[in-house]
Formats: C-alpha cells, sequence, structure tokens
C-alpha cells in the first residue's frame, strides 16, 4: 500500500512541544513535507524559538512517529529558521485550544 500523505500529516499531529498543549502541526512549526513512491519523507519544520529547550526532542519526536508508519522507510526532518515562526501561524483549531483570540 502507498504511503498516504495524511499518514504523515496524522503522525506529525501526534507530536507536541511539551510545553504547549497544542500539536506542531497546529502551532504552525511544519513548513513542508515531502514524501516519495519508495517510502523516503523529508520534512521541514521550525521550532518556537532558536532557543527552545526542546530543540533536540521535538525533532526526535518527528522522526519516530513517522518512522513507525510502515510505508516508510527514511525520515530526513530539517530545522530551518526562515520565515521565523510566530503566533499568526497557529491554526485557527490551536488558537481554540490555547484560548487565544482568532487573526481579525
Amino acid at each position: 500500500m502507498p504511503l498516504e500523505r495524511e499518514q504523515i500529516t496524522e503522525a506529525l499531529r501526534q507530536c507536541f512541544d511539551p510545553e504547549i498543549p497544542v500539536n506542531i502541526v497546529d502551532l504552525g512549526l511544519i513548513y513542508d513535507v515531502q514524501n516519495d513512491p519508495e517510502g523516503n519523507v523529508r520534512v521541514k519544520m521550525t521550532l518556537t524559538s532558536q532557543g527552545c529547550p526542546s530543540a533536540q526532542a521535538i525533532p526526535e519526536q518527528v522522526r519516530q512517529r513517522i518512522a513507525a508508519i510502515e510505508e516508510v522507510r527514511d525520515v530526513n526532518v530539517e530545522i530551518v529558521w526562515e520565515p521565523a515562526w510566530n503566533p499568526a501561524m497557529i491554526s485557527e483549531a490551536g488558537r481554540k485550544a490555547l484560548g487565544i483570540e482568532p487573526e481579525v
């Protein structure tokens, strides 16, 4: 069975910054996800800040969750700092969970 993008997204929704009760997808930390027919997955993501105390833990959590998908052969996680993350990147669902007013 070929690897579906939704499988990767669901795995990413199981990843959390330990200090924020919202998954990294809804936080807006995932910038790009690519996968090929051979099961190779590449994730381009950021963190809330360069001094994030979970700078090693979150990308490792991403690797492990995606690697647990049966069809995945290899996972590459790239941390980028441009564009810089900001609270406007939080999804509507994430804002709701955090009690933040929607962007107008």
